[in-house]
């Protein structure tokens, strides 16, 4: 019998983002909880436990989940330092196991820790001793800190953006840690390259970005591959080891682990220039919306994405639309949980006069006052229209206000899909406009059925253009911040078998 402790850790964060993120925008899980809640969605510990529960020999030990509501700015030091001590706890009390495997992020950062990921495994690693494989599976826009590498056995990353593969991924965490049980030796190799990067290039079914990708799965399924990816970091968490990243482990073969590091990080680099957004100016939008159209305009707000850990309260592009006069048929999100407040008090059908945006990020965003009627009103829990996962908007509210209809929010959502809106009864495809506060969704979401979509250079913390925001912590030069930005591709080489007793 072979007992497998399962804990996880994830957020994603901005640190652009001045509204702190807390303890409570976090769900905690324990023990059985934690199974019972990802054996009923298709993500990374969902993929896993349909590996481990096929084998009778295999006892799954639950620990601790703290899982981000959605992304937000930097989690504040005292929300910081209960995660970890309750993480770390239970790794302390849990029974003897025989391997580990953590479901983590990698673009976390606190006030008082830019690694919390490499921290936490760290620690776990103290508390288990050498002996003990960990297996850890990240999302590609990790940043893959040498500390995160050094105390773990092995990595898996997300193949997939927009990403798909949660459920898959997480198999893949799972095969790999039983094979090593089985007795392969993993040694890692990852190549780090100067590089920031957005764009619709970065789409791994049709962008360049792909072809690196389908380098790393064709690794990961050869004889001595045990995994391969890459890591495009968030360039929204900006901290010391902001980067790309290409890594490969294989099983006891640094010297292939090595070459095939270097060669998916060469695959990648002369494509960068191409991993640009080309996005327009809040007035040349207000041109383009003007101009007649059949069809549904998606107005692309990245900047103001809450899965990549903006505010969520941005109402640029709102202030901008009335501004211009235009009078198509409009929905927007915004999250601001007084006006919602002033809505629930107030009831269906009531009309009211609020400040909307500008409540947590105040130096981007000023309240624009509206007068609107409250059509609808939600406790904002609802299922992700994706991967079926537990939402949760806090109460929200739908406000008409002549030819816009805003979707209000207490806390931020993410919004790579359509699912706020639905839980609303909102059907974005019913509009002349929708605003969509996500660099990218399945194409299905938003960009098949709109006659164009259209990307704003809006003021916000996750703004693609990039040079904006004011980067302070990440190596220099780095593209595109810097010109004239030199890439010689060297791997760094970790082999914990050398630690093992």
């Amino acid at each position: 019998m072979r007992r497998i402790l399962i804990a996880e850790c994830k957020q994603e964060v901005s640190t652009f983002n001045p509204h702190l993120s807390q303890y409570a925008d976090f769900r905690i899980r324990r023990g059985q909880e934690l199974l019972d809640y990802h054996r009923s969605v298709r993500n990374e510990i969902g993929g896993a436990l349909n590996v481990f529960d096929e084998l009778e020999a295999c006892q799954i030990v639950p620990t601790y989940s703290a899982c981000f509501i959605t992304s937000g700015g930097t989690l504040a030091a005292e929300a910081w330092q209960r995660i970890a001590n309750e993480f770390i706890e239970s790794i302390r009390s849990a029974p003897p196991v025989d391997g580990v495997y953590f479901c983590m992020h990698g673009a976390m950062a606190s006030q008082d820790e830019l690694d919390p990921e490499g921290f936490l495994i760290a620690e776990a690693r103290r508390v288990l001793g050498d002996d003990i494989p960990i297996v850890v599976s990240l999302d590609l826009h990790g940043i893959l800190t040498d500390r995160m590498v050094e105390h773990s056995d092995a990595i898996t990353a997300y193949h997939t953006y927009p990403h798909v593969d949660f459920f898959e991924t997480g198999e893949r965490a799972a095969r790999l840690l039983l094979n090593i049980l089985n007795g392969a030796r993993p040694v890692t190799a990852k190549v780090a390259l100067p590089a920031l990067v957005r764009g619709d290039e970065l789409i791994t079914a049709t962008g360049l970005f792909g072809n690196s990708i389908r380098l790393a799965q064709q690794v990961e399924s050869s004889s001595r591959g045990l995994s391969a990816g890459m890591f495009i970091g968030n360039p929204f968490t900006d901290v010391p080891a902001l980067q790309t990243y290409s890594f490969v482990v294989t099983d006891n073969d640094l010297e292939l682990a090595e070459l095939e590091a270097i060669r998916i990080a060469e695959s990648f680099w002369p494509n960068r220039q191409r991993m640009k957004v080309p996005l327009v100016s809040l007035d040349e939008m207000a041109a383009q919306v003007l101009q007649p159209r059949r069809g549904t305009v998606g107005l692309v707000d990245a900047a103001d994405a809450t899965s990549s850990g903006a505010s969520g309260d941005s109402n640029a592009i709102l202030k901008k639309l009335i501004e211009c006069g235009y009078r198509g048929r409009t929905l927007l999100p915004i999250v601001d949980a007084p006006a919602v407040q002033q809505a629930l008090a107030a009831g269906v059908g009531a009309t009211i006069r609020t400040d909307l945006g500008g409540t947590l990020d105040r130096g981007r965003f000023q309240p624009l006052l509206v007068e609107g009627n409250v059509r609808h009103l939600s406790d904002g829990l609802f299922r992700s229209e994706s991967f079926g996962e537990v939402w949760d908007a806090g109460p929200s509210a739908i406000l008409e206000c002549d030819n816009y209809t805003l979707a209000l929010s207490s806390r931020a959502v993410s919004l790579y899909d359509r699912s706020f809106f639905y839980s609303l009864g909102q059907d974005p495809r019913r509009f002349d406009a929708v605003v969509v506060k996500s660099p990218h969704c399945q194409h299905h979401m938003f960009a098949q059925w709109c006659e164009t979509m259209i990307h704003v250079d809006a003021p916000g913390s996750s703004s693609a253009n990039l040079s904006y925001l004011g980067h302070t912590r990440c190596p220099r030069p780095i593209f595109p911040l810097d010109d004239n930005v030199n890439f010689q591709p060297t791997a760094k080489t970790f082999n914990r078998g050398d630690k093992r007793s």
